[in-house]
């Protein structure tokens, strides 16, 4: 009878452990507890960085020919059709290693470290001759790369502005039993310094991180849990013995052939 109880003891330690690990593997924010999980959604303004490429378009309420927007818009050679497009927002600007871009007419521009809304402040100060101008400033190049233990590794470009590590994931295939969760790393480039973040998506203070939301260029590394590693290093040793002994093998088959 004790025997009895003590196996039964054991077997529910097991099964509790194991239902708490499985949480942990399977579940995204698997310790909240309340059932309405509202929040305040954090909306995070994109900083311009070196080599993003932005699209800039200036209008205004000017229909006279010589003063008109198009000045700030000239048209740019299409290297698809070998013709051209109106704008030059189409071809896009790029901020250089010095964090410049040069814009027509006003010339070289600092760009890095600012806002869409600060580089749209300053690029429309500096427009004088265009009546009630207005600058819109989006960016071409919004790109994030997810990599490791994911469905599929890739860089994504993203067609809007705005992106969370759920989102990110997503797209990446999700995160099998065999990659962890709770460490993913967030490699960010940040006023020329690199920074590593980590985030655990497990937890409902998730949405607190700093890195919840990506921004341009971000690199997402999720790790491949202890298990899986361990169980890779056992496949190469397994492989490795089992190629020693077919050598092996093949070298008693010749000896015993040319005894």
């Amino acid at each position: 009878m004790r025997l009895l109880l003590l196996i039964c003891t054991i077997l529910t330690v097991l099964f509790l452990s194991c239902s708490t690990h499985k949480k942990a593997i399977y579940n995204y924010i698997y310790d909240t507890t309340d059932t309405l999980g509202k929040g305040v959604v954090k909306n995070v303004e994109l900083i311009i960085q070196k080599n993003d490429l932005l699209s800039i378009q200036v209008y205004s309420n000017s229909i006279k020919p010589q003063i008109s927007d198009a000045m700030y818009n000239p048209p740019v050679l299409n290297s698809t059709t070998g013709g051209s497009t109106t704008g030059a927002s189409t071809g896009g600007y790029l901020v250089d290693l010095d964090g410049n871009i040069t814009f027509p007419r006003i010339g070289m521009v600092h760009a890095e470290g600012l806002t869409k809304k600060q580089l749209v402040e300053l690029i429309t100060s500096k427009i004088t001759d265009l009546e009630n101008p207005t600058v819109i400033i989006r960016f071409l190049n919004y790109r994030i790369t997810v990599l490791g233990e994911v469905g599929h590794q890739g860089t994504f470009v993203i067609p809007y502005e705005k992106l969370t590590i759920f989102e990110a994931i997503g797209l990446a295939g999700d995160i099998p039993v065999t990659g962890s969760k709770e460490k993913v790393k967030i490699i960010r480039e940040v006023n020329g310094d690199r920074e590593i973040g980590t985030i655990d998506l497990t937890s409902k203070d998730v949405f607190e991180s700093p890195y919840f939301n990506l921004q341009q260029n971000d690199v997402v590394l999720v790790e491949a849990r202890k298990s899986k590693i361990k169980q890779v290093d056992q496949a190469i040793v397994i492989q490795r013995i089992t190629f020693a002994l077919s050598i092996v093998t093949s070298l008693a088959l010749l000896y015993g052939l040319f005894k």
